[in-house]
């Protein structure tokens, strides 16, 4: 019988051969990310697997889909995984290598209540983790991840008798079928595929082509775990750098890239510019809601304060919800409300029937975007964002924060712009007129600008976004001037991923 996870574990020790290393910070908000060796080790993986099929069960399912991502150690801890899950009596089938939408499409494809996918998404090499589910289209909430947490770290799993293991072919084949048959080009059009050598590279560009691209031009789709250009994360300023290089040389119409893992798509115009997701998502909305009148909206408070305020939304009696960051929360907003789409501002798009099933999937959105164009033939991907109010708005921006403390620290700053709106303060000389905190805190100034300081979800950093409504300077001070200061005050912040 496996023993209880410890967490105090050394690697190259006796003791870590033979006992489960389970770091309980690994327990994300909706998923599970470690770095493999200090933070988990096989017999942890397993120990998760058997408190995961101990979990299903307590929900009534016991067939699952697993697959994993393209990383040196990723099959071995699926295996991990699985026999864990087989030990708890589930049904396991096992679809191979994989992108985490396919593991999703294969839940409808193959009757399975349930997923776990292995993988570490865009997170730099060393990092490993599960994405999910038992509800599809939807991966699991805070209350999931805490009872599998409490399953897990107490050792509190059963096993039991009748579970299976089946290898599935064919699931790739459909997958890709199933996201090109969402959109059939009349237009030709030129495409970089850009996938950062991540698993994407494997099935990207064949959807692409299948979709009826005329050009697919192949930018690092060579699968390499070493990721030898930078991290495939299309939400990173050095992977979309490198698309617009691609658009200026090639004369492409767009270039889409692809995250590590296949859930999310970035997007850079025919003149090179970087176009973030939610900016993206405003297009989309525009063009699905004169489609699809009175569609209802979520965006991630990361977003873009122009879905509130945008006429042809208001004209076409579109509604936007704002809500709380991460997947599986705009997922689940999306299903509840029953919306037409959900956009989150790291390029994970949500599409419900009859465009998607639901969950977040980079060729899905790939097709959507290409199917707008194929709508708009007389406007380039930059004619319609042009279209667009104007807004400045940051990167995204990640000061390091541990784990254990980027929640308090949030805490503290959301206490102070409420005591700041409270006593009527103003940020570089505007008032504030609002302040949404179901994730972090959201203060929105009277000018429609806009600051964010929230917790990541799934690293050890905070996640820093500002928006300003009159120019590009002013989005830098407000970066400059007011959050940076504020968070410097903190010795438990470090140095950010990047800055404006």
């Amino acid at each position: 019988m496996l023993s209880a996870p410890r967490a105090d574990l050394a690697p190259n020790t006796f003791a870590y051969e033979i006992t489960p290393l389970v770091k309980p910070t690994g327990f994300r908000e909706y998923d599970a990310r470690w770095l493999f060796g200090p933070e988990i080790n096989l017999l942890g993986v397993q120990a998760l697997g058997l408190g995961l099929g101990t979990l299903i069960h307590e929900m009534g399912q016991k067939r699952i889909v697993v697959g994993h991502d393209f990383r040196s150690y990723s099959l071995s801890i699926k295996q991990a995984l699985t026999i864990g899950l087989v030990a708890a009596g589930c049904e396991v089938l096992d679809i191979g290598l994989a992108v985490s939408p396919m593991a999703y499409f294969a839940q409808f494809d193959l009757d399975a209540p349930c997923v776990a996918m292995v993988t570490a998404s865009h997170n730099e090499n060393g990092w490993t983790g599960v994405k999910m589910g038992a509800q599809r289209p939807l991966t699991f909430g805070p209350d999931e991840m805490g009872r599998l947490k409490e399953i897990v770290l107490g050792g509190k799993w059963a096993q039991r008798p009748g579970g299976s293991l089946a290898h599935i072919a064919g699931v790739a084949e459909r997958y890709i079928k199933d996201a090109a048959d969402r959109v059939s080009l009349k237009r030709p059009l030129k495409v970089i595929a850009a996938c950062g050598n991540g698993t994407a590279g494997a099935f990207a560009p064949k959807a692409l082509r299948d979709m009826g691209v005329a050009v697919v031009v192949e930018m690092d789709c060579d699968l390499d775990f070493n990721f030898p250009r930078y991290n495939p994360n299309p939400e990173d300023s050095v992977m979309l750098h490198a698309m617009a290089e691609a658009v200026k040389t090639h004369g492409a119409d767009v270039a889409l890239g692809f995250d590590g893992d296949g859930d999310r798509c970035g997007v850079v115009d025919d003149e090179g510019e970087e176009i973030f997701a939610d900016k993206i998502g405003l297009m989309l909305a525009r063009d699905l809601s004169a489609l699809h009148k009175d569609a209802t909206f979520v965006v991630d408070v990361k977003s873009t304060g122009l879905y509130a305020t945008d006429e042809v939304l208001k004209a076409n009696g579109a509604k936007t919800v704002y809500w709380k960051t991460g997947h599986s929360y705009i997922k689940r907003k999306t299903a509840e409300l029953g919306a037409l789409a959900g956009f989150e501002k790291s390029g994970h798009f949500f599409f419900n029937p009859p465009i998607g099933r639901g969950y977040d999937d980079g060729l899905v959105a790939a097709a959507a975007i290409l199917a707008m164009l194929d709508r708009n033939p007389d406007k380039k991907l930059s004619d319609l964002k042009k279209a667009l109010p104007v807004a400045f708005t940051s990167l995204t921006m990640s000061p390091h924060c541990a784990d254990e403390e980027k929640y308090g620290v949030v805490d503290e700053v959301v206490a102070e712009y409420e005591a700041l709106a409270k006593a009527g303060g103003k940020i570089l000389g505007r008032a504030i007129t609002d302040l949404v905190t179901v994730n972090g805190v959201r203060v929105a100034l009277e000018d429609g600008s806009w600051v964010l300081v929230r917790a990541s979800s799934n690293k050890p950093e905070l996640v820093v976004v500002v928006e300003s409504t009159q120019s590009e300077a002013d989005m830098r001070a407000l970066f400059r001037d007011e959050v940076k200061p504020r968070l410097a005050k903190r010795p438990q912040v470090g140095a950010y991923n990047q800055e404006i």
